[in-house]
């Protein structure tokens, strides 16, 4: 596939520029959002999880020690070997360690041999989550450099409504132009003003988002790079869609995760049908001291060993002819399979949505820049034409409104369009550990 990333810009800490905003750049976010991103962390913790039952699942071939001491006593009635029952006062004490060992082979072998293609499902959970952090990052900064777009683009035109109603108002007390004219430009004017301070209020919402995202201090207002919001080269989409469908079946973390449960699953069926199939092994060794005696005799600590070795098979519960282990093992085998085929057909529509998403909104951008292009030369047009003395007030409003419209649908097809490619990214399975996070803008589109 024809993934191409540019080299990513020099990352710097926020620099804080008021005692109330921080600027932010597009690799910066990325960054903190794998370092603080909780999904992530969550993700991080299951896989120290899963390591540590792995671990626990090879120590159980393993005897363990138990030191202690033993105390044992017996007064009056007791028979003996012959049937007799006689009257016996003793007593006994051990001290020493004991080594136990008690290891169904068969089932040790195959929850070792599961508890591995889980830890490995988790590290590829990670993988996953930390990818999925990377777009929802870059997702809240273009949506945040998208708002404070809005917020200049309108300013701008308030700035001209402002520069055009004062210029009619000068016009109407000179007897040059219509009271009515005048109260045209004063209302654009005033609807421009309003249409700022709802600007300002997006981006403001937008910077606690992504604030949020990043688990930054949600009171400290973010500001992007305006020189970013530009389109960028992350992926060709003119590639053609089974391309990236058949890198996403290849390299999604997901799938990955997917076939180690499966193979999880795999070896838990194989140990419940197998595993009765090998004995059981016990072992059993004291070395220590044994004391004691009667009321007549008794000996001091003396040396003692003890040592005995069992094998055997379990007949019945969680041993052979389990069936009903046998069944929910397989049960369980059935459903990974079957949770792997849903995620093939999910990962292949996320695929299609998002190749279809980047070409519409490079499409789209290719058609507003005509267009914006064409707002902008009419407005000179219509405001050359006020210069001469002919102005028309209506249509130099009008003029005004289809550029400022113009210029909104053009940064939100900017953000739409960095924002699809990187979702077509992560779809793909371009968002690997060796890819770069961010991308410098392409200058054309492609």
């Amino acid at each position: 596939m024809g993934v191409a990333l540019l080299a990513a810009t020099t990352v710097t800490v926020l620099s804080q520029e008021t005692n109330a905003v921080d600027r932010i750049d597009l690799a910066t976010a990325l960054r903190l959002a794998g370092a603080n991103n909780l999904d992530v962390r969550i993700a991080r913790e299951r896989l120290n999880e899963a390591r540590a039952n792995q671990q626990s699942a090879t120590w159980q071939f393993f005897p363990w020690l138990t030191p202690g001491f033993a105390y044992r006593g017996h007064d009056n009635a007791v028979q003996n070997v012959e049937g007799k029952v006689i009257d016996v006062n003793r007593d006994s004490y051990q001290l020493g360690p004991a080594f136990v060992a008690q290891v169904d082979v068969g089932d040790a072998i195959y929850k070792r041999l599961s508890a591995r293609q889980l830890s490995k499902a988790a590290e590829h959970a990670v993988e996953a989550q930390r990818q999925t952090a990377f777009v929802v990052a870059a997702t809240g900064y273009f949506d945040l450099a998208r708002a404070q777009a809005a917020v200049s683009v309108t300013r701008e035109a308030t700035r001209l409504a402002e520069d055009y109603s004062s210029q009619v108002a000068q016009a109407v007390g000179a007897g040059l132009a219509f009271k009515g004219d005048e109260l045209r430009a004063r209302t654009q004017l005033e609807r421009n003003r309003f249409a700022l301070r709802q600007a300002q209020e997006q981006q403001r919402l937008a910077a606690a988002r992504l604030a949020q995202t990043l688990r930054l201090d949600p009171a400290v207002e973010l500001t992007a790079r305006e020189e970013e919001l530009t389109p960028l080269s992350l992926v060709a989409t003119n590639t053609a869609l089974g391309v990236f469908v058949s890198q996403a079946l290849r390299t999604r973390p997901e799938f990955r995760q997917s076939a180690a449960l499966v193979d999880a699953a795999k070896k838990s069926a194989d140990g419940s049908r197998y595993g009765p199939l090998i004995p059981t092994v016990g072992a059993q060794a004291f070395v220590g001291g044994l004391a004691g005696g009667n009321a007549t005799t008794h000996r001091g600590l003396s040396e003692s060993e003890d040592y005995q070795v069992t094998l055997g098979w379990r007949i019945g519960p969680g041993g052979l002819f389990d069936r009903g282990r046998t069944r929910a093992a397989d049960a369980r085998l059935n459903t990974a399979r079957l949770s792997g085929d849903k995620l093939h057909d999910d990962i292949v529509r996320e695929v299609v949505e998002a190749h279809s998403r980047a070409q519409s909104a490079g499409e789209r951008l290719t058609t507003v820049q005509r267009g914006l292009a064409a707002a902008e030369e009419a407005f000179q047009l219509a405001r050359g034409r006020k210069e001469f003395g002919v102005g028309v007030v209506l249509e130099t409003i009008q003029a005004e409104q289809e550029l400022t419209r113009l210029r909104q649908d053009f940064f939100n097809t900017v953000s739409e369009f960095n924002q699809a490619q990187y979702q077509l990214l992560r779809a793909a399975g371009g968002l690997g550990n060796d890819t770069e996070l961010s991308a410098k803008p392409s200058g054309h589109i492609p």
